[in-house]
Parts: structure tokens; C-alpha cells; sequence
């Protein structure tokens, strides 16, 4: 079965949604007129229950099928919240907030769940329960923590949970998905190196806190190069140097900031102990002292194979088998739709977005053309997963 005639004809229609919210982008859990006008189209698609406020600023759409058989819910999460990005599309329908942009499609993703939402209210041919969840904070916040942490899987009895993400370089009407591990953990880290400040002509009566960041930031580049197997795959990224404001001084103190990425727990257990070592001993043998504040943030995302499985015959029915790659390669990225994968099996799925600028870019969009697959994926799955007895 292809992509569900009913979305190509709505699509003009789904896409105004998106670029609506893709002109008002709000940031994190401050996402009060993107959780507005979702929930203004729950309500009016006739959705049997609204729930709002959940992990802060999340809500969720129950939907219940025309059987009466079934007591199985599957979930289906879409994301709402911008980036802290100044827009360079020249759209007509860019941001009009300075500073703030839909750079990574947020608004492609709620706009198609929407979509789905809508005719899965409408026709109901399933048996058991939809909700549809929209998350807050995915940018760096949490949200999916947070709307667990208010019950979500309990309070609404899921079974099973399944997201969607596009990828831009991916042809539109095309997927990829691969079980296990599929995007990785996200860990922040801070090093404080603290020296002896001095005059800059005189640098022998001083212990330089910049040279030591120096020091450390190509150092700590050695844990991946000498301290992971090749085999397996992590990345240690400075982000940002801070030491010093003036020409003449040197500075008594220093701080670099950086990511980690892994998608092995082993591999991030061991990068975090080769780290401290490094940051210690290396500041100590320049006369300075250190210290790694490491912050572990979201976990890898790790797709229960049945459930990708699942996921990916369900798209080969919107897309062919061509189109659905079920073995893709994992990737550096992160979600924290992991931390719903940590509470219920499930899968995430990426959908093409063509040839577009990459994720996080000032001159991105998403593709509306990629609608009526986003959609059509979702009514499937729901379908499938929920099917009406004979």
C-alpha cells in the first residue's frame, strides 16, 4: 500500500501547520504558542483526549480505535522546540524571531504527526489506543526525561513507542533504520585549569593557563586515537577555549568546554576515566592544577530490533522496498527519544529530506514535500501495530 492518497491532497494544507510554526520558532520548554497550536488542531480534528502541561510544557492526544478488542497502546512522538539559530533561508515564511529558528525540522516533525493525528481520529481503523505525544526540549533539554518523569508510559499504559527524525542528504520518500544502537550517548564536559598570572614579558615567573589548555585539548585527543579500539567509534570535541582578556597578561586561569560521543557504554565509561587521567597528570607535569567536571546527558538510543523491524516493513508498505534502508550505519548525533527507548521498546526512524543544507544550519528547511511519507509512515504503523480483528 503507497503513501495514503488522502496526505497528497491535504498536503498544502499540513504544510501551512509547518510553516507556521517554522515562522514562530520558541526554544526548549518555552514553546507556549507551538503547544497552543497543537493543541488548537487536536481539539478540532476530534482526538478523543487532550492532555497538556506534561513534562512541563508536552502534551498528548489519545485516540481510541473502532475495535474493542485490544488494550494495546502504542505511542508515537513528535518534537516542537527550536534552536537558538539566527535563520539565513530568505524564506518568506523564516523566523520571525531574531536569534531562534526551526534548524533541525521540529516543525516538519509536529506538523506530520499532526497530520497523521488528524486522519487517524477520523477513520479509526485500528483496535486499541494512539496517543500522540509532543515533546518539548528535545534541543539540549530533556524533554522526554521530564514528560517520563510525569508518568507518561504509565499514566497512558504504553507498550510500545516509535519517533521519526529527518535526514537531510537522504532522498525524499526514503528511510533508514538499523536495530540497536542507532544514534549516540551525549556527554558535556568542563576542564578548569587554574595556573600562576603573570606579566606576558616574563612568562618563566608564571605557569601559563593557556598553554596548558593548549596542552590539554590536543592531548585529550589521544583517548580516541590511542584508548578506543578502532573497531568501535567515539568522538571527544573542545568546543570552546576561555582564558585571558588582555595582550599583555597571562592568564591565571583557563577553561575549555567540549562533547563526548559514544555509542558503547563500555567505550564512555572508558573515556570518561581516560579523561580525568589526562586532565590531572597532564596539568600537574606544567607546573598547573585541573580538574573534569563530566556531565553524562542523553544515552545512546538503542532501537529494540523487533520493534525497527517492525518499523521498517511498515515503511517499505508507504515507500517500496527500494526506498527503506534497514541497516543503516549508526550515527555521532544524539536524541533524547532515548530516554523513551530506556522505558519502552520501540524504534526511531529517519525519513529524506533531500538536498538540503544539514541539520542545525542557518540556511536549512524542512522538505513539505516529505509530508505525505511522514504521515502515511505513521497511519501505517498505527495500523499495523493496532490491527482491526476480521
Amino acid at each position: 500500500m503507497p503513501v495514503v492518497n488522502r496526505f497528497a491532497e491535504r498536503l498544502s494544507e499540513i504544510a501551512a501547520w509547518r510553516r507556521d510554526l517554522h515562522a514562530h520558532p520558541e526554544l526548549l520548554f518555552d514553546i507556549e504558542r507551538t503547544a497552543g497550536a497543537v493543541e488548537l488542531q487536536l481539539r478540532a480534528a476530534g482526538v478523543d483526549e487532550v492532555h497538556t502541561g506534561i513534562g512541563r510544557s508536552g502534551l498528548v492526544g489519545v485516540i481510541k480505535g473502532r475495535g474493542n478488542r485490544s488494550d494495546r497502546v502504542v505511542a508515537l512522538r513528535a518534537d516542537m522546540d527550536a534552536l537558538p539559530i539566527q535563520e539565513q533561508s530568505g524564506l518568506a515564511y523564516a523566523s520571525r524571531t531574531p536569534g531562534r529558528m526551526h534548524a533541525c525540522g521540529h516543525d516538519g516533525h509536529t506538523a506530520m504527526l499532526l497530520g497523521a493525528a488528524t486522519h487517524l481520529a477520523e477513520t479509526r481503523r485500528f483496535d486499541g489506543t494512539v496517543i500522540v505525544v509532543f515533546q518539548p526540549a528535545e534541543e539540549g533539554g530533556g524533554g522526554a526525561k521530564f514528560m517520563l518523569d510525569d508518568g507518561l508510559m504509565e499514566r497512558f499504559g504504553v507498550d510500545e513507542v516509535y519517533a521519526m527524525h529527518n535526514q537531510p542528504g537522504l532522498a525524499v520518500g526514503r528511510f533508514a533504520i538499523r536495530p540497536g544502537p542507532f544514534l549516540a550517548a551525549a556527554d558535556e564536559f568542563v576542564v578548569d585549569i587554574e595556573g600562576y598570572g603573570g606579566h606576558a614579558a616574563h612568562p618563566h615567573q608564571s605557569v601559563d593557563a593557556t598553554l596548558v589548555a593548549a596542552h590539554l585539548a590536543l592531548t585529550l585527543q589521544t583517548v580516541v586515537a590511542r584508548n578506543v579500539d578502532p573497531i568501535e567509534s567515539a568522538v571527544v570535541s573542545v568546543t570552546s577555549v576561555r582564558a585571558g582578556d588582555a595582550f599583555n597578561v597571562i592568564p591565571q586561569s583557563a577553561q575549555l568546554w567540549g562533547t563526548v560521543r559514544t555509542l558503547d557504554e563500555g567505550v564512555r565509561n572508558r573515556v570518561e576515566a581516560r579523561m580525568a587521567e589526562i586532565v590531572e597528570h597532564g596539568a600537574r607535569t606544567l607546573g598547573a592544577r585541573a580538574r573534569l567536571d563530566y556531565q553524562r546527558n542523553y544515552p545512546i538510543l538503542t532501537n529494540d530490533p523487533t520493534r525497527a523491524a517492525f518499523a521498517a516493513a511498515v515503511a517499505r508498505d508507504v515507500a517500496g522496498d527500494a526506498a527503506v534502508d534497514d541497516d543503516a550505519p549508526p550515527r555521532m548525533g544524539a536524541e533524547d527519544f532515548a530516554y523513551m527507548l530506556q522505558a519502552r521498546p520501540g524504534a526511531m526512524i529517519f525519513t529524506g529530506n533531500g538536498d538540503s543544507a544539514p541539520l542545525h544550519h542557518p540556511g536549512y528547511d524542512f522538505a513539505d514535500a516529505a509530508i505525505p511519507f511522514g504521515c502515511s509512515f505513521w497511519v501505517r504503523l498505527a495500523e499495523t501495530a493496532l490491527p482491526l480483528a476480521d
